[in-house]
């Protein structure tokens, strides 16, 4: 039997060698794609039947953390109706909602299934209290007034120190809006004074600002009134108040009691008004005899 000579081919010169075609098979469906597939089919329809149940529908709200902000404008402002299924329910929006209440910090909203939603807030911390004609408006460190804290509201903030604002320009003053960096400096290092500080006898001190007179310090009715005055960002700033207080004590050491309004220009440069001397009561004539 005669061997088969190999078959040769041959090309042109110049001219590219045709490369026989390679034909790949399919992989197909293997057994475990095919058990990959039906597992998220099965997920799929899974989840799609745990939003769709009423099992799983909103059943009560629980809210934590506030004092200043009534619960019942949380949950107002959550706007989630009952019923309404918590699998696949975004929190992200009643999160941005409920921090647009001004007194509201942050948020923290929990789902627990099958029917609750927690949330838990964590309120703004005063550090001054804005006194505006009859309202009273709670500051935090940024300067914001986020809540009215007149009438009832006023025990959750005792010991906050009060400035009472006087100007005619603050009556438009209110909720979301903010203090003058410069109002807030000045409002904080003069309210955070006690009597002891200056060597005073009196039991408690008011902190005013007004336009005729600046920023005041008084120690009451019947008592004596320092006159810090007017501040600014560049010029007289806030700064100047702790010398200020310094040289408030040393023109009340002594004669407090004899003391009308303190004038205090600088931390150095300061003088004080002494009260009138009341008039000595005039001698009874003697009456005649009859």
């Amino acid at each position: 039997m005669s061997q088969r000579t190999p078959r040769r081919y041959r090309t042109a010169a110049g001219t590219a060698r045709r490369q026989p075609r390679v034909r790949r098979a399919s992989a197909g469906l293997t057994p475990v794609r095919s058990a990959a597939l039906l597992a998220m089919l099965l997920a799929g329809g899974a989840i799609y039947g745990l939003a769709a149940t009423p099992a799983f529908g909103l059943g009560q709200l629980t809210v934590s953390g506030n004092n200043l902000v009534p619960e019942g404008k949380i949950r107002a402002t959550v706007s989630v109706p009952p019923g309404t299924n918590l699998v696949a329910l975004d929190t992200g929006p009643i999160v941005d909602r409920i921090t647009k209440i001004p007194a509201v910090d942050t948020v923290e909203i929990a789902v627990g299934l099958p029917d609750t939603i927690d949330i838990r807030v964590r309120e703004r911390r005063p550090i001054v209290i804005w006194s505006v004609g009859d309202r009273r408006l709670a500051v935090d460190q940024d300067g914001l007034l986020f809540a009215d804290v007149s009438g009832n509201a006023a025990r959750l903030v005792s010991g906050t120190p009060v400035v009472r604002d006087e100007r005619t320009a603050s009556d438009g003053i209110a909720i979301g809006t903010r203090l003058d960096p410069v109002d807030l400096d000045a409002a904080t290092r003069l309210g955070s004074l006690a009597p002891n500080q200056i060597g005073s006898r009196a039991t408690t001190l008011t902190v005013q600002v007004s336009d005729d007179r600046g920023f005041t310090v008084g120690s009451g009715t019947g008592g004596w009134q320092a006159i810090f005055g007017f501040y600014g960002r560049s010029q007289r700033t806030p700064a100047l108040i702790p010398g200020q207080i310094q040289l408030l004590g040393a023109l009340l050491a002594g004669r407090e009691d004899e003391v009308a309004i303190v004038i205090l220009a600088d931390e150095r440069d300061g003088t004080y008004i002494p009260k009138a001397t009341p008039k000595p009561t005039p001698t009874p004539k003697p009456s005649k005899a009859p």
